[in-house]
């Protein structure tokens, strides 16, 4: 069945629950890039450093890795919906919070509530989707697929265009979407069937006992301190106005879009996700070893040509993720993000102090290498990440939450 079908349950005809809680999902992605273009205002808002201020992105990851193993048992006793409107409750309170800080301190804070809030409903949403959705589960993937590329798109633009007058902004901007977004959740969103099994505290890290989960999560480690190293330092290299920056950063997301929904799969079809992923990862090193030594012009270009390798990879990893064990899809992909949402956390947290250590050039080299490294991990494992690719089946959307945060 094509997907985008409107006549077949396709993309295009899909319940109003549905439409409602990928709306909300686009602002919830938005939330990762809002504050890229921002990055070097509320430095000088708030009058700290550039080590300082990515601490916005370690928080906000480093919350997000541990909550992976709790947003299952959470939806698995409470229910899908309820889960939503928590973690969309939890995002309006800390955004607009956000928004009140006085110190870099106070809003690294309120950044690790809302990463809470938001992992509990990002984790959840494709759950929701894949449930409520009409026509299986391939369109509904897509639904979700296309939301995270447009919220990653539209995140540094709307930072841009609020941050542009205040570096406040922005959080205020969020907050009222979502708020938005817990109405529409409210009224056209009915309870999802309760999984017949609660999920424990331990099973997705059980689930990292298979070869072929652990060996995708590792890979998708040093994949992420690579993606995460482009997202949360670049914005100080180029040194740009924030309409300037969400302007790269906007077409940075609408590659990251095109090639996460619509080349990824014909690449996968004609190579194979392996050789894709593999080939993916090592031109994202070169592209990133190019944008930490050239020109302002050439940082720019690269930047904005990394959002195709990462929209190529996001996809792959995904699949890996949610079909190369035995597993339920939402305790495997808990277990695989546990692992991976650390090195998003880390990196910009280590990039500007590697840039304090030594020079602005070193911390892409350390992330080519951490690409590199990813592609490595594909290659010497690459007979236990071989799996037959198939369809998810619904019902595995009902057992607790899939957590395919962002990729």
């Amino acid at each position: 069945m094509d997907p985008f079908d409107a006549g077949a349950g396709g993309l295009l005809k899909q319940p109003t629950s549905v439409w409602a809680t990928a709306g909300a999902s686009v602002v919830a992605f938005m939330g990762i890039g809002l504050v890229d273009p921002i990055l070097p205002s509320i430095a000088q808002g708030l009058d700290a450093t550039a080590s300082q201020v990515s601490l916005l992105f370690t928080s906000y990851f480093l919350i997000t890795a541990v909550a992976m193993l709790v947003t299952g048992w959470v939806s698995s006793r409470i229910g899908g919906r309820k889960t939503l409107l928590l973690g969309l409750a939890f995002v309006v309170v800390f955004a607009g919070l956000a928004g009140t800080s006085g110190s870099v301190g106070e809003l690294v804070g309120f950044r690790a509530g809302w990463g809470l809030g938001n992992a509990l409903f990002v984790s959840t949403a494709l759950a929701v989707i894949v449930g409520a959705a009409a026509g299986g589960s391939a369109a509904a993937i897509l639904l979700y697929e296309s939301a995270l590329g447009l919220g990653m798109a539209c995140g540094p633009l709307l930072g841009a265009l609020l941050g542009d007058a205040s570096w406040r902004y922005p959080f205020f901007g969020t907050a009222f979407l979502m708020a938005v977004g817990f109405l529409c959740i409210t009224v056209f969103l009915k309870e999802q069937p309760k999984p017949a099994r609660k999920t424990s505290l331990l099973d997705p890290l059980k689930a990292l006992g298979h070869g072929g989960l652990a060996s995708a999560a590792v890979s998708a480690f040093f994949y992420n301190y690579t993606f995460f190293t482009v997202l949360a330092f670049t914005p100080f290299v180029l040194n740009m106005s924030p309409y300037r920056s969400g302007a790269v950063f906007f077409a940075w997301g609408v590659l990251l879009a095109v090639f996460s929904v619509i080349v990824a799969p014909r690449l996968q079809k004609r190579f194979g996700s392996l050789k894709v992923l593999g080939g993916s990862l090592v031109l994202l090193a070169a592209d990133v070893l190019v944008l930490g030594y050239g020109s302002h012009t050439t940082a720019v270009v690269c930047t904005i040509l990394s959002g195709a390798f990462i929209g190529v990879n996001n996809t792959v990893y995904t699949e890996l993720a949610l079909g190369v064990s035995d597993a339920p899809r939402p305790v495997a992909s808990a277990g695989y993000n546990f692992v991976r949402w650390f090195a998003a956390a880390a990196a910009p947290f280590f990039a500007p102090k590697i840039e304090e250590w030594t020079d602005a050039h070193v911390p892409f080299v350390v992330a080519a290498v951490t690409a590199v490294l990813g592609a490595a991990v594909v290659v010497v494992r690459r007979k236990a990440l071989t799996h037959e690719a198939a369809e998810p089946e619904p019902r595995h959307a009902t057992e607790g939450s899939v957590t395919v945060f962002a990729n």
